[in-house]
């Protein structure tokens, strides 16, 4: 007579369908990578726009001096909305494997 071994749920195979939990954690995340890439960025640009004169007329000064780092910050922001350098893939996918996801 042939015994069938049956395993408790906890040790059974992983469930296909990610719960509840596992899909918040995915997208906080998904959310940390983009932030990390978008300051990334925002970093990058202003150390471009750092030798960049601006003309009397329509800009230069102690307030644009002042405001660049809000409009490199949305530049950044937009770059990685629209796919970015690809930096969020790849540190999501190393976040992912840290927390044991895939």
């Amino acid at each position: 007579m042939s015994e069938l071994a049956v395993l408790p749920p906890s040790l059974a195979a992983p469930t296909a369908t990610p719960t509840a939990a596992e899909m918040a954690k995915r997208k906080d995340i998904t959310a940390t990578a983009q932030s990390f890439e978008s300051s990334f960025l925002s970093i990058m640009m202003q150390q471009m726009f750092e030798g960049v004169e601006v003309s009397t007329p329509f800009g230069g000064g102690q307030g644009e001096s002042m405001f660049r780092s809000f409009m490199t910050d949305a530049f950044a922001k937009q770059m990685t909305k629209a796919g970015g350098l690809g930096i969020a893939d790849t540190v999501a996918k190393e976040m992912l494997k840290m927390q044991g996801l895939e």
